[in-house]
């Protein structure tokens, strides 16, 4: 009998359509008064209706999250927090204002309320991914985990396709590696496998067909489960690489994810034959590699890291970081693998 830990995260979920009708509850249920609402700049207006919506229970919208959760960011909406004396963090978005709400609750032990707008999952794990100059710190902390989360089908309807398939593949691989991590168990791999086969069933429907409301909660919930494994688990090749590409040379993050995934599975593929099988099962394809590239061609995400903006000049660096910190992975990390890796990554092979 396998023995392993499994740790569950705490959080009360809502899911389902129209469910955001209910913040201003569950602000309520937490005993907040003062909650401020974190957004992107490019949300700022999402955010002023919330805080319409939640009405005197919001003591402010905060406009400032950003990708990769860059520290000066989040002492900057800190001084905001400070001022508005809230006592309570509502974050609307994808991974840069969960990211945001993650960051200022770390600081501040404020309780959080997340809704997701993406596929990121970031809302299910105690992981909290900082940058510090051009250096991606990653916490794990109990503290940073939402007490609330609100997942509502409504808000993913306009997601365009480019987006809906590149945050997809961002929660995939989330699923994918904790089929392979160190502590993977019996419960998250359950968990990994059927998201794996509800992100690759709905993906091809939403790119082709993006207002499809069954394919919308199948992808969101596909998305949750993977969030809930990645916070179970320990974080392997694909994370460790793709947080070296954010962090240190500003590749953005779900294409990045997205783009590295097939690469990564191909790196790993013959030292984790049984994580493979069954991501394979789950995609329904002979072999999990190339279902993981024909997926990926299939809903036009982006194969090559040149596409993104990394340089062929910044290979080596990169390989070097990603190498230089030893983590648990099925195949050793070696710095020439590593840059093998990212070379074929780069040219989209």
């Amino acid at each position: 009998m396998q023995r392993f830990i499994y740790t569950a995260a705490p959080m009360r979920v809502i899911f389902g359509d129209g469910t955001l009708a209910e913040l201003g509850e569950e602000v309520a249920r937490l005993g907040l008064k003062r909650v401020a609402i974190l957004v992107t700049p490019s949300q700022a207006a999402r955010g002023e209706a919330l805080a319409a919506q939640v009405g005197p229970l919001c003591a402010g919208v905060i406009a400032r999250a950003a990708m990769h959760a860059p520290v000066e960011v989040t002492e900057a909406a800190l001084v905001e927090l400070e001022a508005m004396r809230a006592d309570g963090l509502v974050a609307v978005g994808g991974g840069s204002a969960i990211g945001l709400g993650k960051a200022l609750a770390l600081r501040t032990d404020l309780p959080q309320v997340a809704v997701p707008t993406t596929y990121a999952g970031s809302e299910m794990t105690p992981i909290l991914g900082q940058t510090a100059g051009r250096e991606k710190q990653t916490i794990r902390s109990a503290k940073v985990l939402p007490e609330v989360v609100i997942y509502d089908v409504a808000l993913t309807m306009g997601l365009p396709p480019a987006l809906t398939a590149t945050s997809g593949l961002n929660a995939m691989a989330h699923a994918v590696e904790a089929l392979y991590a160190p502590d993977a168990n019996p419960v998250t791999s359950l968990m990994a496998e059927e998201s794996i086969r509800a992100l690759a069933a709905a993906l091809p429907v939403l790119v082709d067909r993006s207002a499809d409301r069954p394919a919308r909660a199948e992808a969101l919930r596909g998305a949750w489960l993977a969030g809930a494994c990645l916070g179970s688990v320990t974080v392997s090749l694909h994370h460790k690489l793709c947080h070296v590409l954010g962090g240190s040379f500003g590749l953005p993050h779900a294409e990045t994810h997205a783009a590295v995934l097939p690469y990564a599975a191909a790196y790993n593929a013959a030292a984790a034959p049984e994580a493979m099988a069954r991501v394979a099962r789950a995609l329904g394809a002979a072999d999990a590699v190339e279902g993981l590239f024909a997926l990926s061609a299939r809903i036009g995400a982006p194969r090559s890291l040149a596409a993104l903006g990394l340089r062929e000049a910044d290979l080596d660096q990169a390989a070097e970081i990603a190498a230089g910190n030893p983590y648990a992975n099925p195949r050793p990390v070696t710095r020439q693998g590593i840059r093998d890796l990212l070379g074929t990554a780069f040219l989209g092979r």
